[in-house]
């Protein structure tokens, strides 16, 4: 598929009658795994890029190397491919166009851009132009639009409640494709969120959270990895790299690698 194509493929994954679950990438070797063992789609995960980088997460990675990343890993996807940047690494509009035209070149057709702790009217300038430099570059770009009043404690209880729905209804008037509330793991109020956002919803996955059959049921239209393929792939590394250091023995690295195939043909 060409990128208009991946554009319109993308969108269409979050309005069908199936949960889109999608996998978060950190380079090209991750990204071709989840794409050849079934992956419909394929993310990126700003924490888990920086960190392959050797940077923390947080606006810290350098745009250059994001921009790599990306460009890398939709060189061997044959999915479409939807990039974390963060805040957009500025608030300033007229570079963060400039941003988002880069990502789009380098094979993007769908982003995350979060608000943290900045003032949700920035925020929905920064949808807005984000939009426009999409539209300017001729690509439908899925623009994911994360509200982390739930994630960085912003407000708690009923007040958080309606302080999402406020930002997601913000951010659907200034031009975001969906919305991704991180945080929230329980069914009844992932259901309400649901029902009242007018966006497909994205939830991102947390040890409590209800499988993604249940998920689907309560309205979730999306549900992300976020980190956690990183941890668990570094986590085992971890593990058999300390075994191997005990005694040099093979076994430290016997998992079964039968699904990985051949790499050097694969990047052939």
């Amino acid at each position: 598929m060409d990128q208009t194509s991946k554009a319109e493929a993308f969108a269409a994954l979050h309005h069908t009658g199936e949960i889109l679950i999608l996998p978060n990438a950190w380079d090209a070797a991750s990204a071709a795994v989840m794409a050849d063992v079934g992956a419909k789609a394929v993310a990126t995960s700003s924490a888990a890029v920086a960190w392959s980088h050797g940077y923390p997460d947080g606006d810290a990675l350098p745009l250059p190397l994001l921009l790599a990343t990306i460009s890398a890993v939709a060189r061997v996807s044959n999915v479409p491919v939807t990039a974390d940047i963060e805040g957009g690494y500025t608030d300033d509009l007229a570079e963060l166009g400039e941003t988002i035209r880069a990502v789009i070149g380098a094979g993007a057709v769908g982003i995350n851009l979060e608000d943290g702790r900045r003032d949700p009217d920035l925020h929905a300038r920064k949808i807005e132009a984000a939009r426009q430099a999409a539209d300017g570059a001729g690509v439908a770009l899925f623009i994911n639009a994360r509200t982390d009043v739930y994630l960085k404690g912003l407000a708690e209880g009923h007040a958080a409640y309606v302080e999402t729905l406020r930002r997601a209804e913000l951010y659907r008037g200034a031009g975001a494709s969906g919305i991704f509330v991180p945080g929230p793991s329980e069914p009844d109020l992932i259901g309400r969120l649901a029902d009242e956002i007018r966006l497909p919803l994205n939830i991102m996955l947390l040890p409590n959270l209800p499988a993604a059959s249940q998920l689907q049921a309560l309205g979730v239209r999306r549900i992300s990895s976020a980190t956690a393929p990183f941890r668990q792939a570094y986590a085992t590394l971890a593990n058999a790299t300390a075994a191997f250091l005990t005694d040099g023995a093979a076994s430290a690295f016997a998992a079964d690698a039968t699904r990985l195939g051949n790499l050097n043909t694969r990047f052939g």
